[in-house]
């Protein structure tokens, strides 16, 4: 039935868009990457004015 097909074309495209998402979502929430907290010291020079 032609007069059928452009549902046909948007359920398609529909289900197509939503694994499309689906994939994409599972990789943005799934990936991770270690943190690596490094405590960096500021040295700070005390100086003792003597005025």
């Amino acid at each position: 039935m032609p007069q059928m097909a452009p549902l046909n074309w948007l359920i398609l495209f529909m289900f197509f868009l939503l694994i499309y998402l689906i994939f994409n979502i599972m990789n943005f929430y799934t990936f991770n990457y270690n943190i690596k907290n490094l405590k960096k010291t500021k040295n700070y020079l005390s100086y003792n004015w003597k005025w």
